[in-house]
């Protein structure tokens, strides 16, 4: 199915979450980056493919509970035929039309004005506040590890390599990141060959 055609997007259902703005980053080539991290994780079996189900089981760790029914809705137009589900691209074309879906096109965002580095900085506090499960500000060895968890990710399974990912942005050496730290960490990603 040709991606580029008009089609209707239906909404999912998402039971205990509301969209965010940093549902899309406005940072072009980092936000591929993450995509295809997102994409990686709910392609439970590494086919290449993510399939209803996945994207299904991945948002339900996450709490989210999609229904399943506007879920395979709105997947099934961007899957292409004789495909079993998303590849890369077709995920791609499926989060920029929900983003527009839900947020405008971003030229339009970006014409109303609106200071990017305002953006950005509350892009990072809502990255931030997934980490930081109890709000206190900070980002524990324990929070890490259950938001490691939810997203399937085998980083979880040991509290030594956890505390170690800690460590490595840990300026202050309390144990914990703190949004400072975790903004700077954020900010030294390099992206290579974007």
């Amino acid at each position: 199915m040709n991606t580029e055609q008009s089609v209707a997007v239906v909404k999912p259902t998402l039971a205990k979450a509301t969209p965010s703005a940093s549902f899309r980053l406005r940072n072009g080539s980092l936000n591929a980056v993450r995509l295809r991290r997102v994409f990686d994780l709910f392609d439970r079996n590494g086919d290449g493919e993510i399939t209803v189900d996945e994207l299904a089981q991945a948002l339900d760790a996450l709490g989210l509970d999609a229904d399943r029914a506007s879920l395979a809705a709105t997947v099934g137009a961007y899957v292409p035929e004789g495909a079993a589900g998303l590849r890369f691209e077709d995920y791609d074309a499926l989060h920029r039309a929900l983003g527009d879906a839900f947020f405008g096109a971003l030229a339009d965002q970006d014409e109303q004005g609106g200071g990017k580095g305002e953006d950005e900085e509350e892009e990072m506090r809502e990255a931030f506040k997934v980490f930081d499960v109890d709000g206190d500000g900070f980002i524990s060895a324990a929070e890490l590890q259950e938001v490691l968890k939810k997203l399937g990710l085998p980083e979880a399974s040991s509290m030594a390599n956890v505390r170690q990912m800690i460590c490595n942005v840990d300026r202050d050496s309390d144990g914990r990141v703190d949004f400072s730290e975790f903004k700077c960490m954020m900010q030294g990603i390099t992206v290579w060959g974007a």
